[in-house]
Order: C-alpha cells, then structure tokens, then sequence
C-alpha cells in the first residue's frame, strides 16, 4: 500500500467490504493473508479498524495532534512493510499497538530539545527523623490501581500528562500499556534499572499530584 493511500485512508477512514465475524471485525486469518498477499483493500481494512484506537494510544503519548497522526500513519507504513514477517505469534492489534508505541518514542526521541521541568517538586518529602510526611489519604502504587479504586480515567491521564515526559512515558509503558520493564528499557534505550527508578518515582509524583487534587 502506498504512502499516499496510506495518509488518505488514516485520515479519511476509508470503508471497504471484507468477510466479517458477527462483531463487525474482519477475520484476522483472512485479512493476515491477503495483506502477505499485498491485497490493498485488506491494507485499507486494517487501517480502517484501527485507525481510531491507535491514534488514543498515540495522543497519549505526543501533545501535538499532527504529531500524533504522523506516528499512526508511520507506523501503518512500517507494519506494511514487514507484514512479510509477522508470523502471527501475536494478534494483528497487539502488533500495530506496539509498532505505533515506538513510533510515538521515536518522535520524543527526535523532538527532544527543551530541558525538562523537574519532578523533584512532586516527589514525597521526609521529616528530620526520616519517615515520610503523608499529605492525605495514600493512593495506590498504579495508574491503573488508581483507576479501579474509582479514580476516573480522565483524571489519572490528566494526572500523568503533568508528569516529566522522561518519566511520562516510563510509566505509560509499564502502568498502561504493561510493557515488561526489559521490553521498556529495550524501547527508551535505558537499563532495565534506569526504568525501575523511573517507575517508582513517576508513580511517587503521579500519588502526590492525585492526592493534592490534580488532574481536574
């Protein structure tokens, strides 16, 4: 599929006629054929189905709505071009889902030019005898964990936007998306320690920041 058909379609939401199961999805053995095959209108299936949800994954992940739109459309054009290989160890979705994720930390990666703000602010502080001044009640350790305690989900993403985006996306890729953390330092080009420390004070600033009432 080309690029260009790819852009049109991303943007577009080109609808084409497939065989479907009762849910409205096109039979993932069928499509995973004809797209090996290089059939366009099963290109043009895939990013119709799943367009939409990779570009809520993308916004999560990059502020600016081009740039978002930009990081589907690649990684529409990366999947395309190594469908040859994908063996089909995982669904079609997962794969797109993780393709799009390195696209989005690719552009971070690349757009990277202003110092961050710092997350010392957010982090919890100690009394002179070294225990922990508590500022309300505590919070789970998860963005997750905070979601099913009945935090809405607009909340916690508004909560974790505020984030550093160096720790930002740690946590995105261990809380939400539930990367392993070797798989997460393989993608941000870290240590798997770098990220376990990361981890743990993102989710120390993401407690501070819910308690005190951020994310409204």
């Amino acid at each position: 599929m080309s690029v260009e058909t790819t852009r049109y379609a991303t943007h577009e939401g080109i609808g084409v006629a497939g065989p479907q199961r009762g849910n409205g999805t096109a039979d993932e053995r069928w499509l995973l054929a004809r797209l090996q095959a290089g059939d366009e209108a099963a290109c043009e299936i895939l990013v119709r189905e799943h367009t939409g949800r990779l570009l809520a994954v993308a916004r999560r992940y990059l502020r600016q709505e081009e740039d978002a739109r930009d990081a589907v459309q690649e990684g529409f054009v990366a999947a395309f071009r190594s469908i040859g290989r994908f063996e089909g160890t995982s669904s079609l979705s997962t794969w797109l889902h993780r393709i799009v994720i390195n696209c989005c930390l690719m552009k971070l990666r690349s757009g990277r030019r202003r110092p961050e703000t710092s997350i010392e602010e957010l982090l919890p502080s100690f009394d002179e005898t070294g225990h922990r001044v508590l500022d309300g009640a505590e919070l789970p350790e998860t963005a997750e964990a905070a979601i099913e305690r009945g935090e809405t989900k607009r909340r916690v993403r508004a909560a974790i936007a505020r984030l550093p985006e160096s720790h930002r996306t740690v946590l995105m890729l261990r809380d939400i998306e539930e990367v392993s953390t070797s798989d997460a330092a393989r993608m941000l080009g870290l240590t798997s320690n770098a990220v376990k420390i990361r981890l743990h004070r993102a989710r120390q600033a993401l407690r501070t920041i819910l308690v005190q009432g951020g994310g409204q």
